[in-house]
């Protein structure tokens, strides 16, 4: 498989990277943004803009809106600090904010675990065949729906 490997930052560390990264792209990383930030970072599988609203109302305390979860997570998903994955509309926090790559999500269909992963050889012959149709691939978008070796 041709892969690439590179640095995967955790908890406070991810944070100071996705910050660095919106920061670069001239955005403001606000309170609101990291709590947001943290909540997705938080949530162990794909989680919905409701998820994340609800997560941040407990820890601050107020009801915080889903609409204004989405603006948010719209941004972070421009920015490289979020993936969505479209199959589930649901969120997951980039791992490597601060690597611009395509990715393949393995989503299971059982427990909704999401595995990602980086196959250049394979999102290069995506685009190569968009590109092939006439067609100027952004972004592609990889998704395998089955059971991950838990659920099978």
């Amino acid at each position: 498989m041709a892969t690439h490997h590179h640095a995967e930052p955790q908890g406070a560390d991810l944070a100071v990277a996705a910050q660095a990264t919106l920061e670069r792209s001239g955005e403001q990383w606000t309170a609101m943004r990291a709590q947001i930030f943290r909540a997705l970072a938080g949530f162990d599988k794909p989680a919905s803009a409701y998820d994340i609203a609800e997560a941040v109302s407990k820890a601050e305390g107020r009801r915080v809106a889903a609409n204004s979860v989405y603006r948010i997570l719209d941004l972070f998903v421009g920015a490289n600090l979020a993936r969505r994955v479209e199959s589930s509309n649901a969120y997951i926090a980039n791992a490597h904010p601060d690597c611009l790559h395509d990715c393949i999500f393995l989503v299971c269909d059982s427990c909704g675990q999401t595995t990602h992963l980086d196959d250049d050889r394979i999102t290069k012959g995506v685009r190569s065949a968009a590109e092939a149709a006439g067609f100027s691939p952004v972004r592609p978008v990889i998704e395998v729906r089955g059971k991950c070796a838990h659920c099978g």
